[in-house]
């Protein structure tokens, strides 16, 4: 007779093993995520939030996309964008400029304030990232971590079109 902690739970749930990984995997991240705003806070002053838009900004050529075009590379959805850039625009990060050639449509520019907040966090960030991850694994763990993680992201995220495509096909689509 099995003596497991999930006897009676209906077929189909993880198994143990399962669980167990899932569970440790989940909290990893978790803290892992949790480490890394704490230290982005206390070594730049921003949260993952406004990185995450900043970064976007800052390896665009122009300094400047679309709402949601930021929407799509950074994987949020447009109205958490539109309230994220909301506060951004306040604390002077970045500015947000109508478009010219359509009414719904926003530009959000990187201002000077935003380029020097994401340049002093970048060197911290990839350093706590590299203290707290990858120096703990082997080149065969990180070879395989990204190998699994793409395939996730193939099963679970549509592909995200090209700026050339994103700017055209967004033309009326109100990414504000």
């Amino acid at each position: 007779m099995s003596t497991s902690r999930y006897d009676g739970v209906m077929a189909g749930a993880l198994d143990e093993e399962e669980l167990d990984v899932w569970r440790a995997f989940s909290l990893m991240r978790r803290q892992l995520d949790l480490t890394l705003e704490r230290r982005l806070q206390a070594d730049a002053g921003i949260s993952s939030a406004d990185f995450a838009v900043l970064v976007s900004l800052q390896e665009e050529p122009t300094r400047r996309l679309r709402a949601g075009r930021i929407a799509d590379l950074i994987g949020w959805e447009k109205s958490r964008v539109s309230h994220q850039l909301k506060r951004m625009v306040q604390r002077g990060l970045v500015t947000r400029e109508e478009c010219g050639d359509d009414a719904r449509g926003v530009w959000i520019s990187l201002t000077g304030d935003g380029s020097r907040a994401v340049l002093s966090a970048l060197r911290d960030h990839s350093d706590a990232i590299r203290d707290n991850f990858f120096t703990l694994l082997t080149p065969e763990e990180r070879a395989t971590i990204e190998s699994v993680s793409y395939r996730v992201l193939d099963r679970i995220n549509p592909p995200i079109c090209d700026a050339e495509n994103t700017d055209t096909e967004n033309a009326g689509d109100g990414d504000s």
